[in-house]
């Protein structure tokens, strides 16, 4: 998902999101150490939105921020 996408969304859906990919994350983690894991990309693709998704909140963060100072 495209960060522009995650842009229009409710903080309280991003924080589900999130915890959503963690458990993806850590099941892929699992695969991993069991040698079940069959694409290793999903690890990256993963880890890369997970990030996009933090990236989003401390922007929306600093905007509420900033707009209280």
């Amino acid at each position: 998902m495209k960060a522009s996408e995650l842009r229009q969304k409710a903080e309280p859906e991003l924080n589900e999101m999130l915890i959503k990919l963690r458990k993806e994350q850590f099941d892929l983690r699992m695969q991993k150490a069991s040698g079940s894991l069959t694409n290793p990309k999903e690890m990256m693709r993963v880890r890369r939105e997970i990030a996009r998704v933090k990236t989003v909140l401390n922007e929306s963060a600093n905007k509420a921020q900033d707009k209280a100072s």
